[in-house]
């Protein structure tokens, strides 16, 4: 059994997916970093492992900012100081968004912000 990497509690009643984005707003971008962006996650899941197949979930994935799906771990350039990696899992009213795996995250990010229950933020900070 792999280690849990990612667990939440508490949804708000009326979840019917969740969400999760991973941003690093300090990204020396003018933009930020996104690091990972999943939705369409089944309300019955409530945690993930390392690693998760999130197509065997039914979840979409966008490409991050690195030009691939899946967590693209914190990488800030050498000297950049210290950056903060924001965790969000946001509880849904939908079962499916209806949006695909080519829209951009500043649409998903919208579609998020305007239709959520509920969120949870952590973050997360590494500088090198």
């Amino acid at each position: 059994m792999k280690a849990t990497q990612l667990t939440w509690a508490d949804a708000p009643a009326g979840t019917k997916s969740y969400a999760i984005t991973t941003y690093d707003p300090d990204a020396p971008t003018g933009s930020g970093w996104w690091h990972w962006i999943s939705f369409n996650i089944p309300a019955k899941v409530s945690s993930l492992s390392r690693g998760a197949d999130m197509k065997s979930l039914g979840a979409i994935e966008l490409k991050s900012d690195y030009g691939s799906t899946g967590f693209g771990g914190a990488c800030p350039p050498k000297g950049d100081g210290m950056h903060r990696y924001q965790f969000t899992v946001w509880a849904l009213p939908v079962e499916k968004l209806d949006l695909n795996a080519s829209v951009s995250a500043a649409i998903v990010g919208y579609t998020l912000n305007s239709m959520a229950i509920g969120k949870a933020k952590l973050t997360a900070t590494y500088n090198r």
